[in-house]
């Protein structure tokens, strides 16, 4: 095929955009469970990539009823109190680039250029934003699902032998019990207004109960853990097991943590206005083309602490 002339616009475009179009379908149709953020929390995509943040409204209700006589005339009033929040929006990126010679050589031989540069940079966004809601980000005061300091935390039962706390030093009851003290840690926080739906375990730990055997019989505890927790015997809906790296060292003392939480809307957001998404290639030198990657990301936004609970130690 005739040689294209980089350094003519119209050519190089060309080439470059349905080149361009091939590369980006190839990569939003790329998943990564490993960094798959959505089933841990709700996904606000609300706004767009220039906003710079989003405001919200918590509120309470205070007032009670009380015994009137027919002629009284002191009516007891309701009231609602708001406070209005601020979640504070923040621009990232990761691109990729390439150089004349890779562009040269695609199109001198006729072949498409590799996709593997722009899933990449897929990946590593996902990765990133992965961190920022499991962990937070320090560099602009964010935290995350595992250690936001407004969410009740406490250590699980020292009574394993040894006076330990951590699984291994357990019996099946104990850590039976374990779980669902934490399941019903939200529940009673929140005077039965929000039970805990979802239970995120280090993934040592959900190893563990996976090949820890009940007795002498073939059950797991973890099988049995499922059909018999708080929230499945209450409501005879299946438990969300989870397992997690980042709760390996999050507890207190770089502790094994535990989550239990109400997996809703109402409790906790991810905030994510502006996913990941390329923006149109330049050339930025006269020997290099520039693909830019740009996201912008709220953070966790958990609007009640109490429906969540940590449990270390385990």
């Amino acid at each position: 095929m005739p040689e294209i002339n980089f350094h003519d616009a119209q050519q190089a475009l060309g080439f470059i955009e349905p080149q361009l179009l091939r590369i980006e379908t190839e990569v939003y149709q790329t998943r990564y469970p490993s960094f798959d953020y959505s089933r841990l929390m709700f996904v606000n995509t609300d706004g767009g990539m220039w906003d710079a943040g989003s405001v919200f409204y918590s509120g309470d209700i205070a007032g009670a009823a009380q015994f009137l006589s027919g002629k009284g005339i002191d009516m007891p009033y309701a009231e609602v109190a708001r406070t209005q929040h601020l979640q504070a929006n923040h621009f990232a990126g990761i691109g990729y680039e390439w150089s004349l010679q890779e562009l040269q050589r695609a199109a001198t031989l006729g072949r498409n250029l590799g996709s593997d540069k722009a899933l990449a940079a897929s990946k590593v966004a996902e990765s990133f934003l992965y961190g920022i809601a499991v962990r937070g980000a320090a560099e602009k005061n964010l935290t995350g699902l595992v250690n936001d300091a407004a969410i009740p935390a406490a250590a699980v039962m020292a009574d394993g032998s040894g006076s330990g706390t951590a699984w291994t030093t357990k019996t099946a009851d104990q850590i039976n019990r374990d779980v669902n003290a934490a399941l019903n840690a939200p529940l009673a926080a929140t005077k039965e207004t929000h039970r805990a739906n979802t239970l995120l375990l280090p993934t040592s730990r959900l190893q563990y109960l996976a090949q820890t055997r009940i007795g002498d019989s073939s059950d797991t505890l973890l099988r049995f853990i499922k059909a018999n927790n708080a929230w499945t015997l209450e409501t005879g809906q299946p438990l969300m097991l989870i397992g997690s790296r980042e709760l390996e060292t999050a507890g207190g003392g770089g502790s094994a943590r535990m989550l239990a939480y109400d997996n809703s809307r109402e409790v906790l957001q991810f905030h994510l206005p502006g996913p990941h998404e390329f923006l149109p290639a330049f050339q930025k030198s006269p020997m290099l083309w520039e693909v830019a990657g740009i996201m912008n990301v709220g953070g966790v936004e958990i609007r009640l602490p109490k429906a969540i609970a940590y449990r270390d130690g385990i």
